[in-house]
Formats: structure tokens, sequence, C-alpha cells
């Protein structure tokens, strides 16, 4: 019986933790300098591409002291504060904050694809002067053997 009462107290307590743990999550305020979707888009689409070249050349970037955050705000036009106060405002739904992502996830695919056509063409052209130079040495070198003198 001891046990049962104690089971008892034990799952009051954990209701009264739950029921007084569950707050009412204000949105925050709209920012008197609210970035508009479009730009954020853009500003988190470069957040995302700065992010992934610190995985990749992040020595490149201590080394020339680059402040990658910096650039971004002064592209835009924007300070670090009011970033961060329109990502909290964004954020707070959802809703908006998903749709926002998925507008810089197409951007990104768009741009891989961009880059992967670039690449493309730079190959082909590669390819193609490099057969132009394996092409102009078959020449030399069959020039060189009708001009060489015959050997008995």
């Amino acid at each position: 019986m001891k046990t049962v009462g104690k089971l008892k107290s034990i799952l009051v307590l954990l209701l009264i933790i739950t029921y007084t743990s569950c707050q009412d999550v204000k949105k925050p305020e709209i920012p008197t300098d609210l970035i508009s979707q479009d730009i954020m888009v853009d500003i988190l689409t470069d957040v995302y591409i700065s992010n992934a070249s610190r995985n990749v050349n992040n020595k490149l970037i201590r080394k020339r002291n680059l402040q990658l955050d910096a650039i971004i705000y002064n592209k835009y036009n924007v300070d670090s504060l009011q970033f961060v106060l329109s990502n909290a405002y964004y954020s707070s739904d959802l809703k908006t904050y998903g749709k926002l992502l998925t507008q810089v996830q197409d951007v990104l695919v768009l741009l891989q694809k961009e880059k992967d056509s670039i690449y493309k063409i730079v190959f082909k052209q590669d390819s193609i002067k490099n057969i132009e130079i394996r092409a102009q040495k078959l020449i030399e070198n069959k020039q060189k053997l009708i001009n060489a003198p015959e050997r008995d």
C-alpha cells in the first residue's frame, strides 16, 4: 500500500510540474525594421552557402580573416541585430518559416544546377582543347616522319 501511495504522489507531482511548465509562448513583436521575406530568403541562402564554405575552407577563411557574416550583412545593407530580430520573428511562425526555408532550398538547388551546367561547359571546352592539342602533336609527328631522311 505504501508503494501505491508513493506512485500516486509521484504521479500528482508530475502532473503539477507538467501543468505549470506549459506556458503561453508569445510571438515576438514585429520589428520596426523587419527584413522582407524576399530579402530574408536571399540572406538565408547566403548564410547557408557561407556555412558550407566554412566546412570546406575554414583554414583559408580564418587565414584571410574573412568575416562572412559581416560580408552578408553589408551586401544586404542590414545589421546583425536586424537580422536576428527578423529571423526570430519569422521563425516564431513555423508555417511561414517553413515556406522561407523551402524557398531557400529551391534557390540552392537552382544554384547547384547552374554550377553543374557551368562545369559541364568547362569540361567540354577542356576536352575540345585537349583534342586539338593532341591532333596538332600528331600532325607535327607526321611532318617529322615525312621530313626525316631515309636510312639505308
